[in-house]
């Protein structure tokens, strides 16, 4: 990838908004990310991240008002599925499955939702998707009976089958223990080295902040402060909305 592509803006989001009733969960959010790019989004319990990500992907509900913009042309008023084959992907907070089905088929489903796409090259992209995620061994399993990381790597995999441009990620070390977290970060930067983007949702602000190049903090549903990661650690308002007690001490150990 050129550094004239990687400059260019993959997705822009301009003061987008969404209330439910009285709530404003997302009140005027902008960001924009390049491609190659890994942004973090961190933020309390609340403050709008995974809607967010609902409101850019569709699913299962678009904004009130603002603009997303992917690859130069607008998307907020498209359809889910458009928005995916246009190179869109997402994952959710909880593990998700077709517990019936192998993990080979739910990739497969991952690979044709929505679209025409010959056998040759459903199982060239899902022998990929699972070579990737390292899933090649379990291919005949049934995804019922994976494990947690087993099943969010499944996830993963379902969601880059079909070659996105950018790859939303929301929370994908809840619940994993600490080898498993720093496995995950090695995918995640296998992932961006394959030309991925990258937006990523986490709590565990060790791993957003090491693979993040920069990092949106979210509360009460607006944009709270942007930028590298050393930026953030140090910015008081972060400290004081997200850090709380642990002070500036816990910040420098984000980045250290």
């Amino acid at each position: 990838m050129s550094l004239e592509d990687r400059a260019k803006p993959l997705i822009s989001v301009e003061k987008i908004s969404k209330s439910f009733g009285s709530l404003a969960a997302v009140s005027e959010v902008s960001l924009s990310v390049n491609a190659g790019e890994i942004v973090g989004i961190a933020g309390p319990n609340g403050a709008g991240k995974t809607t967010l990500f609902n409101l850019i992907s569709r699913i299962p509900y678009g904004s009130d008002s603002g603009t997303v913009a992917f690859n130069g042309q607008r998307i907020d008023q498209l359809p889910p599925h458009e928005i995916f084959h246009r190179g869109l992907a997402r994952t959710f907070q909880t593990e998700t499955s077709f517990g019936k089905l192998t993990v080979e088929q739910n990739i497969r489903l991952g690979a044709v939702y929505g679209k025409r796409i010959s056998q040759r090259e459903i199982c060239r992209s899902v022998d990929s998707a699972l070579d990737i995620l390292d899933l090649t061994a379990l291919r005949k399993e049934r995804a019922g009976n994976l494990p947690v990381y087993e099943t969010k790597r499944l996830m993963i995999a379902s969601a880059i089958v079909n070659d996105p441009k950018l790859l939303m990620l929301d929370e994908p070390a809840s619940g994993l223990n600490s080898v498993e977290v720093d496995d995950l970060k090695k995918e995640i930067l296998l992932l961006k080295e394959f030309g991925l983007a990258i937006i990523l949702i986490e709590h565990i602000l060790p791993l957003l902040f090491g693979v993040s190049e920069r990092v949106i903090v979210m509360d009460f549903g607006r944009k709270l402060s942007e930028g590298s990661p050393e930026e953030v650690a140090k910015d008081p308002a972060v400290i004081e909305a997200y850090l709380g007690g642990h002070g500036q001490e816990a910040a420098n150990a984000l980045v250290s």
